[in-house]
């Protein structure tokens, strides 16, 4: 906001646009359009991006951009798209974006012939980059790669994948035609395994791994394809605007005459299993001529031919025949494939009717006759063979053994029908495998070295109706995401951890709960399935009963009147369920699920087809009965398990893809009208989303996708470097080159075992060494000086560290002496102390002696007998002084004895005063008088300044204890305190795992919507209030109680612009509401400046940085206790705390490595916030900002969370911060108002200040 830059705003249907930031609220910001002055709208924190400085500049990768975030991922996607760039790299992964529309030179030969052995991001992204990528890693890796294509039906897939096996054939091909048969392989798979649905003209309704298999020269030498899961109903039943699969129109539009006679076709809208969906066929202008009126439906001559630039119903016929022959079958084999596509049509025209007798059954329509002659003939079945096992059920019974009596019970027309497209789904089901077991045989090898696999399967699927395939479908992609998130974030975080990079954690969501939910054992939906098809009378109501019971509480299933679509909301809870995958919520409607997970046919039928007459029918069943050990009772129907098997075929797969290398491709569908530069951006950021594309984005902002480990760097290089070079260990042998090279160290980081590299480096750093051999000289002579630079600074250093050793023991030796030197002379003070103030004390006294004798000399009278006296006591001076001097003597006996000559000197004095006659004797004894009074003032002084000493020396030993004894309190509160934060901590934790919880529903809440708005027509088909959450979905009572709580606050600021806010603040004398102000302020500020550290550009350098680094680390790891503003400011009752500790930005720590130049940081809080700030830094101008003012740039943490108060010699006083102030030129405050309480400091009081000057 205070940069006045765009950002971009989430928009309902172009996803973002761009906008400015006018405020910042409660938990969201308000943005203006940038196409629509004037008006504003509210956005969440949380779904609101910086924009490029140039948001019409598109890059390859979408790492390159300085923004890393969905919206730019968007936009970028968006510019290439509108300038036909459908491809873009996200680090290693490709985003292919469906463009409806042939696009010019992208897929020749010599597009192919560009990108072969060019690393990713050489040229321009490319699904041949990709493929040659994984050609490179099975080479020198010497693994098996794998390729993951996935996406939404329609968003392009099959065509990928065709691109793909067509490159490496081509390029890496042996030159034999085993080439071209994998690659002519897909057309034949395309017309059994696709169809036309609402969402994809060409989707493929099954799921292939090709692999393409390498001998040790890394040659092609093979290919085999796994499929799975064929979508049978299908063959029965399509929906409006759908059809079925492709092989049944081009037959009726492609086949010669004779074809067409001999296996009696017409038009689509003559056979039932094709009338019901859609009858036109794909044509172009020229080919929809070609076709004859009478193989046309009415509805085709009416409306007109399908129009899609990559299919041809007739041209595409001619194409598979043409590809069958490359691939090896015959004419005859060609022909047996048409005649079971066309006895399976046939079969479907087959009517019944109620005989209308007592018995019951069913009996063949007159107008069948003539059908099921012709189906009979196309399966080489006997005709009343076949109508006997349609219209009857053969029992045997069980009383007569294993040879019991056989009984034919008839079937009503609903079981005769069903038996019918069993039958069908069957023979058509079989005819698919043998199709892919012949294209597999087109293609043997003998041996493999390693393989490159494709796997393309459908991709997540939702319909207005949803069954049995689409539940596999989707539990497939769950299995797919989960693999995904595993391989790129989770085992990239590992590595990242264990290689030591220290690259910030990314949190993504976890599907494991709905994988869960769908294949756990016994519980499981899959496991409940098979336990109802083992039911004597299974039935789809009492299924979906059980898993609502066995998941009733589940976050992923819900019942279907939960559904955020009306036209679920009638099914009762036995008709489906609804589950929450990673994509949004799906509703299944459990009608026909127990059927269709059975895959076993009547043994009537069974026994029927195997009993063909012809060889090709008969082996079809022959060799796909699954398990030909598996008794069926007596009349009662086998059961094989659909479900369990794709299970199983699914879990192998993933076995495989994770003991492989992978590649990903995510494709996207620009818009559901499946039309050409269209771009829908809602429904393409969902399918981002979705991808796990913003998770990767979050990985890569701090992430490093490529990587090589040293030796094989050594390995790929050493060949263009010299003997001397190649010596060296391959870490060094790498150092050395990167070194030489002079990359920026934020491109590269060296691990444990590799080196990595930053999106897009690895290319450049593989073309500079890969170039010519003038510069590869110009490289060793610069490999060469950095060596020997390197190793003169280790000598350099190695002498530097032997210098600073030997100085610090020379001087660490003087440091003992000194210390030696300074105990030993205190000890003798402490010693001999005593005895020298004694010794001064006699000294002294005997200095008066002179007087005395000055006086006895003065004497007329009594002269002698004083002398005498005099001469005593000066005998006695010098003999306490020879015995200080000779014996140690204690404190008391030398002042004993000093104090015995004190009083004989006195006495001495007093009886010379008596003699003293005359006058100016009298004067002289006065004198003397006053010397005495002052020696003996001085002796007191001397008592108090000792007695002194001893308080103090007592005082401080008590100060010791007092401390010891603070110290252990302390130490216990510590422990107490610790075991408050653990509990704290857990809380905490449960709070945020709450939290956590609550986002992922919401985010699931948010996929659900958008899922259900592309499936509903209108909005009115949405259910929309919020009395109609699921109760699961709501908060828990924690946070209930605490919105509760935050309910009952005095002041409602919710609602409250940032800068009336801001107002208040600086002019309110409402103590209460100025609390609640200030705390709602700075937590909008927290919040703001959390999501600008968020959305920061990758190449920031900190230069915003509001406060040191200390204070805003110590905030996040010791997260303040919340506290009441109101209690907070009655607390520190308004207190004014200053504080000074060093600052060092982050852009100067490389400028100044040493720290010499330290800057300082000045703060002053007045109670809980800050309302001034200075950053002094040595050669730059003082930054001085005031609360009210410069808010923006300004610490916003409370005092408690700064944890300025426990950092030792922080706080200063007031004099020492207004000193440094008023030097910086800072505005000036009402002082005394303030000191008086009567005034706070904010920027409104300065200005007060400045206008009463």
């Amino acid at each position: 906001m205070e940069d006045g830059k765009p950002v971009w705003a989430p928009h309902p249907a172009d996803g973002f646009q761009l906008g400015m930031i006018v405020d910042i609220g409660a938990d969201t910001l308000t943005i203006e359009p940038l196409n629509q002055k004037g008006r504003t709208f509210l956005a969440s924190m949380s779904q609101v991006f910086p924009a490029e400085e140039d948001v019409n500049k598109h890059m390859e990768d979408n790492c390159s951009l300085m923004y890393l975030n969905e919206a730019t991922l968007l936009n970028n996607v968006r510019l290439r798209y509108n300038k036909d760039h459908i491809y873009t790299y996200v680090a290693n992964i490709l985003i292919a974006v469906n463009p409806y529309y042939d696009i010019h030179k992208l897929y020749g030969l010599d597009a192919i012939k560009s990108y072969r052995g060019k690393s990713l991001g050489t040229l321009p992204p490319h699904v041949y980059a990709i493929a040659d990528k994984a050609y490179r890693d099975m080479k020198v890796l010497k693994m098996s790669q794998s390729i993951i294509v996935s996406g939404e039906s329609g968003a392009g897939k099959t065509e990928n994948t065709k691109f793909v096996l067509r490159y490496l054939t081509t390029t890496y091909g042996s030159g034999q035609d085993i080439d071209e048969r994998i690659v002519e392989a897909n057309p034949l798979l395309e017309a059994f395994g696709n169809a036309k649905t609402v969402r994809n003209n060409n989707s493929s309704r099954f799921g292939k791994f090709v692999e393409i298999h390498f001998n040790e020269k890394n040659a092609v030498v093979g290919g085999f394809v796994s499929h799975y899961l064929l979508e049978k109903s299908r063959i029965c039943m399509q929906s409006y605007d759908e059809r079925n699969y492709h092989i049944f129109y081009r037959l009726c539009a492609g086949a010669s005459e004779d074809i067409k006679k001999k296996l009696h076709l017409d038009s689509p809208d003559s056979f039932r299993y094709l009338n019901r969906g859609c009858t036109r066929y794909f044509a172009s202008k020229d080919s929809d001529k070609q076709i004859l009126q009478n193989r046309m439906s009415p509805e085709h001559l009416k409306a007109g031919a399908l129009k899609d630039p990559l299919l041809d119903d007739m041209g595409d016929f001619n194409r598979m025949c043409v590809a069958m022959k490359k691939i090896g079958l015959d004419d005859t084999e060609k022909l047996d494939l048409f005649r079971v596509v066309a006895g399976v049509l046939h079969l479907g025209n087959i009517d019944f009717e109620d005989t209308g007798s007592s018995s019951g059954g069913c009996v063949l329509k007159n107008q069948s006759g003539q059908t099921l002659e012709y189906c009979a003939d196309l399966l080489a079945l006997d005709q009343s063979d076949l109508r006997v096992s349609l219209t009857t059920r053969i029992m045997l019974t069980t009383a007569g053994g294993a040879k019991g009596t056989v009984i034919k019970v008839p079937l009503k027309v609903e079981q005769a029908n069903n038996a019918r497209d069993a039958l069908a789904k069957a023979v058509y089901s079989r005819l698919f495998d043998h199709v892919v077991k012949r294209v597999n045989q087109c293609f043997p090898f003998e041996t493999s070295s390693n393989f490159i696999g494709v796997l393309d399967i459908a991709g997540f699927e939702y319909f207005e109706h949803n069954s049995f395939e689409q539940f596999c479908i989707n539990y497939c992609n769950e299995k797919l995401q989960q693999f995904f998130n595993e391989r790129i974030l989770k085992e990239e975080q590992e590595l990242y951890q264990r290689e030591g990079l220290g690259v910030n954690e990314v949190h993504y969501v976890d599907n494991q709960d709905c994988i869960d939910l769908v294949e756990a054992k016994l519980v499981g939906v899959l496991d409940i399935l098979d336990e109802e098809n083992r039911l004597p009378q299974p039935s789809d109501q009492h299924f979906a009963l059980a898993v609502h019971s066995k998941h009733k509480d589940h976050f992923r299933l819900t019942v279907p009147r939960k559904s955020k679509l009306t036209v679920h909301r009638n099914l009762r809870d036995d008709e489906g369920f609804i589950i929450r995958h990673f994509a949004g919520a799906v509703c299944y409607e459990t009608i026909r699920f127990v059927e269709k997970n059975n895959d076993a046919l009547h043994m009537s039928l069974e026994s029927l087809m195997s009993e063909s007459k012809d060889r090709f029918v008969r082996e079809l069943f022959e060799n796909s009965i699954p398990n030909k050990d598996c008794k069926q009772k007596a009349g009662k129907l086998g059961f094989i398990s659909v479900g369990n098997k794709f299970k199983t075929q699914l879990n192998l797969l993933l076995e495989k893809l994770r003991s492989t290398g992978s590649s990903f491709i995510r494709c996207v569908k620009p818009n559901l009208k499946m039309v050409s530069h269209k771009f829908e951006g809602a429904l393409i950021l969902s399918q981002l989303q979705c991808s796990g594309m913003v998770s990767v984005l979050d990985l890569m902002q701090g992430g490093f996708p490529s990587r090589a480990p040293f030796h094989e760097l050594y390995n790929m290089y050493k060949q263009y470097m010299p003997d001397k070079l190649t010596r060296l260990n391959p870490r060094l042998f790498c150092k050395a080159l990167f070194k030489a090279l002079g990359l920026n160290d934020n491109d590269f980081k060296f691990g444990l075992t590799r080196v990595f590299f930053r999106p897009g480096k690895f290319a450049e750093f593989d073309q500079i060494m890969k170039s010519d051999p003038d510069h590869l000289a110009e490289l060793l002579q610069k490999v060469n000086q950095w060596l020997v630079c390197s190793r003169w600074k280790k000598i350099q250093w190695c002498s530097l560290s032997v210098i600073k050793l030997r100085n610090k023991m020379s001087y660490r030796a003087l440091a003992c002496i000194k210390i030696q030197k300074t105990v030993r002379m205190w000890l003798c003070k402490k010693k001999h102390k005593p005895r020298i103030d004694g010794m001064v004390k006699v000294q002294n006294l005997k200095k008066h002696m002179e007087r005395f004798n000055e006086v006895v000399n003065g004497l007329k009278e009594g002269k002698q007998e004083m002398a005498k006296q005099a001469q005593e006591l000066a005998a006695c001076i010098d003999a306490l002084l020879a015995k200080i001097k000779a014996t140690v003597m204690t404190w008391k006996v030398i002042d004993t004895e000093y104090q015995g000559l004190v009083k004989r000197s006195e006495q001495l004095l007093s009886s010379m005063q008596k003699k003293k006659q005359e006058e100016e004797e009298g004067e002289r004894l006065k004198h003397i008088e006053e010397e005495m009074d002052k020696e003996k003032k001085r002796r007191e002084k001397e008592e108090q300044r000792r007695k002194r000493e001893e308080d103090d020396r007592r005082l401080k030993s008590e100060m010791e204890l007092k401390r010891k004894q603070e110290e252990e309190d302390r130490k216990k509160r510590d422990e107490e305190e610790k075991v408050i934060q653990a509990e704290l901590d857990i809380q905490l934790a449960l709070e945020r795992s709450e939290q956590a919880k609550h986002t992922t529903v919401l985010e699931q809440e948010r996929r659900d919507r958008e899922l259900a708005m592309r499936i509903a027509q209108s909005e009115a088909e949405l259910i929309t209030e919020e009395s109609q959450m699921d109760a699961s979905l709501r908060r828990g009572p924690q946070v209930q109680a605490t919105k509760a709580a935050a309910g009952v606050k005095k002041y409602d600021l919710s609602k409250w612009k940032y800068a009336e806010l801001r107002d208040v603040i600086n002019t309110s004398c409402d103590i209460d509401l100025l609390a609640a102000c200030r705390e709602e302020f700075h937590r909008r500020l927290k919040v703001y400046h959390a999501w600008k550290s968020k959305n920061k550009k990758r190449t920031d350098d900190g230069s915003d940085q509001r406060a040191p680094k200390s204070v805003t680390d110590y905030a996040e790891q010791n997260p303040a206790p919340p506290m009441a503003a109101q209690h907070q400011e009655v607390a520190m009752n308004r207190q004014q705390r200053y504080f000074r500790i060093p600052f060092i930005r982050p852009a100067d720590q490389y400028k100044d490595p040493q720290n010499k130049k330290k800057g300082w940081w000045y703060a002053h809080f007045d109670g809980p916030w800050i309302a001034r700030q200075i950053e002094l830094h040595p050669e730059k101008q003082p930054i001085v900002l005031v609360a009210g003012k410069d808010d923006m740039e300004m610490c916003e943490l409370s005092l408690e969370e700064t944890g300025l108060t426990r950092k030792r010699g922080a706080e200063i006083l007031p004099r020492q911060f207004e000193e440094i102030w008023e030097r910086c030129d800072g505005i000036q405050y009402l002082k005394k108002a303030i000191e008086n309480k009567q005034a706070r400091p904010t920027y409104a009081t300065a200005m007060l200040q400045s206008l009463l000057k």
